[in-house]
């Protein structure tokens, strides 16, 4: 196993409980190994730090899997990281659908398992963390087994862009036999049919769980406006709680249809519709014809994938809330997300404010939410904490 010697100073990141060392902390490297191999990591000093896996085509060099100077990475190790994973999510979450592994929150770098009732969705984002996918797979499936839960198939959605920076392809299809991608789930009583082929990310946003739920009690003989509404997730459990009207928003075509077919699978078609539509030029729209709305939600995509696009990102989330906190009608409430990393609580935080001041509406909070606790959130790996969720009631000023 080749050793990786870090600088004089440098691993800031890892020693404040990280899992990554980027390219320009490491002085020197002895011994031979390929991309994607398990190297030792020790200090300029030579004491080892852990190991983890290398590659030079990435800026994060080594993704570190184990901070003990003597565990082997092999079968024993990956069986004991996903059974933690598991038994986390049994005890937090329900698990008829879950995320059950979640990257370096769950000490498995680059790796990310969603389980849709029987099925296994798998998106692999580093090369060292691809090269033992499939014996992870066979181990985590053994793990399930021996609760009853049989896995009927397995599909990967490998493909990121983010695996280009790993030297990657990318790639999805079916891991073993194929089977049908429309998945039925159920998440808080509400039926969905899930596209785990064609979908976006896995194919469903299963971070939004208890935020969806949260809004029930806010919605019976509501008007609801949903923006943004993907498959309908939030307009449903709108549905669901007694609105007597929803209306959600997105601007596929492809979402919309299957958000109306959800809306039919839970017999929700008379009370529940769905328009393809800009939101962003929706709400003005609306404004000027004078809609009013008891609730409105906003889950907007990431408005920014980056440091440096966090400014213009502002701008955008101002935008929407400031015109979304218009159309609520006096005392309604408005639920407001970002599911960015880069737009952080404070920046967020900072932008509602603005938006209300723009608005001249005062709002008074109900609660702060983040995501579902089977997306967990490791301090000091501060890339797992990106969703947050606000529920606000709007007041004009009087």
């Amino acid at each position: 196993m080749a050793t990786v010697y870090l600088k004089k100073g440098e691993g800031r990141h890892f020693r404040s409980g990280g899992l990554w060392i980027y390219d320009n902390e490491i002085d020197r490297v002895e011994g031979a190994y390929e991309n994607g191999d398990i190297v030792q990591l020790a200090d300029d000093a030579g004491h080892i730090l852990g190991s983890g896996f290398m590659n030079d085509h990435s800026k994060i060099r080594i993704r570190m899997m184990t901070r003990q100077s003597s565990q082997a990475v092999d079968a024993d190790f990956l069986r004991m990281r996903l059974q933690s994973a598991w038994d986390y999510r049994k005890h937090t979450v329900d698990t008829d659908s879950c995320r059950v592994v979640f990257g370096e929150a769950d000490f498995l770098p680059g790796l990310v398992i969603d389980k849709y009732a029987d099925v296994l969705v798998v998106q692999s984002l580093a090369l060292g963390i691809d090269r033992m996918k499939n014996q992870i797979l066979e181990i985590l499936c053994g793990i399930l087994e021996e609760d009853g839960i049989h896995i009927r198939g397995i599909y990967e959605r490998s493909d990121a862009k983010v695996r280009l920076l790993e030297g990657m392809e990318r790639v999805k299809g079916f891991i073993g036999e194929p089977f049908d991608t429309q998945v039925e789930i159920t998440e808080n009583g509400v039926r969905y049919m899930v596209d785990v082929e064609n979908g976006q990310k896995t194919g469903f946003f299963l971070d939004q769980k208890y935020n969806r739920q949260a809004i029930r009690r806010l919605c019976p003989g509501a008007r609801v406006l949903d923006c943004f509404t993907h498959t309908g997730s939030f307009a449903l459990n709108a549905g669901m709680a007694g609105a007597r009207e929803v209306l959600g928003i997105d601007a596929s075509e492809t979402a919309i249809a299957q958000a109306a077919e959800n809306a039919a699978l839970n017999g929700l078609q008379d009370r529940v519709h769905f328009a393809v539509a800009d939101v962003l030029e929706l709400l003005p729209e609306l404004e000027r014809q004078g809609e009013q709305y008891d609730v409105i939600i906003l889950d907007p995509p990431a408005f920014t994938k980056s440091s440096n696009s966090v400014k213009n990102a502002s701008r955008g989330y101002r935008d929407i809330n400031m015109r979304a906190m218009k159309l609520v009608r006096d005392g309604g409430y408005l639920a407001t997300c970002s599911c960015s990393h880069f737009m952080t609580y404070e920046l967020f935080t900072q932008m509602i404010a603005q938006a209300a001041a723009t608005a001249h509406r005062r709002l008074r909070q109900v609660e702060f939410r983040t995501q579902s606790p089977d997306h967990p959130i490791l301090w000091a790996a501060d890339e797992s904490y990106y969703l947050k969720f606000y529920i606000f009631q709007v007041e004009r000023e009087k």
